[in-house]
């Protein structure tokens, strides 16, 4: 059985554990303000998932603000603070390898939203409505035959 798993491959447990564990690190970390960069203490972010490479050495982390898409100014400035949020989170989680922390915006929630509103279309709804029984249809077409 091969240790490393493969992108068809669901991730191991121990990988799971991991990066929730790191998830929770940053988003303590994110939370507290505990950061070097002023604007970076001041904003929401929100840790919505973390998803940890088969080595553990790359965590990818999908980010987003309150609600919203993390924009690119967010994601920049991530990105310039990831050297300190990464010595934060090795002290949280002990780990052989401080990971390298790659952030994402969070599209799941807006993905979410455009289904939503598409599942509430009229043409949509009228197609998942309730339909009429096998008996009614063949009633209708006795009716329609005579």
């Amino acid at each position: 059985m091969p240790k490393h798993t493969t992108a068809t491959q669901a991730p191991s447990q121990r990988m799971l554990r991991v990066a929730e564990e790191v998830r929770h690190a940053l988003s303590a970390v994110l939370a507290r303000g505990d950061v070097r960069d002023p604007d970076l203490a001041d904003s929401r972010v929100t840790v919505t998932e973390v998803r940890a490479s088969p080595d553990l050495k790359h965590m990818t982390v999908f980010v987003s603000r309150l609600g919203q898409t993390a924009d690119k100014a967010l994601l920049d400035l991530l990105r310039r603070n990831q050297p300190d949020l990464r010595r934060q989170v090795a002290r949280a989680v002990r780990l052989k390898f401080a990971p390298e922390l790659h952030f994402q915006a969070d599209t799941a929630l807006d993905h979410a939203m455009h289904i939503d509103a598409l599942m509430r279309r009229p043409e949509v709804a009228r197609d998942l409505g309730p339909r009429p029984h096998a008996e009614d249809q063949a009633d209708e077409q006795d009716d329609d035959e005579t």
